[in-house]
């Protein structure tokens, strides 16, 4: 089994893109072409780096145009440095 794993204070990202149609609100199909790229992904792996705010498994926004897009085992993955991550994105329950 093969493994992916960063270095250097690199985040691996899944950007494996949703297959299902996308429909605007009035029922049209959205082509491939038209989509918009979306700049949140999970984390799958992470670099050894001490102290660090995300970790695998978490959900995170980051810098659009950063990384290197990685097809690795039938799947996307976005290689992307840990600075480039702007925000991690928490569920919290309504107060």
């Amino acid at each position: 089994m093969k493994e992916f794993v960063p270095v250097n204070q690199n985040v691996l990202l899944d950007i494996t893109e949703d297959k299902t149609e996308q429909k605007t609100a009035s029922g049209l199909i959205i082509p491939e072409s038209a989509k918009t790229k979306k700049n949140i992904a999970k984390v799958i792996a992470i670099a050894k780096i001490e102290n660090a705010e995300v970790q695998s498994g978490d959900t995170v926004l980051y810098k659009e145009y950063s990384g290197n897009e990685v097809d690795f085992e039938g799947k996307k993955y976005l290689l992307i440095p840990y600075a480039d991550i702007l925000a991690k994105i928490v569920i919290t329950e309504e107060i």
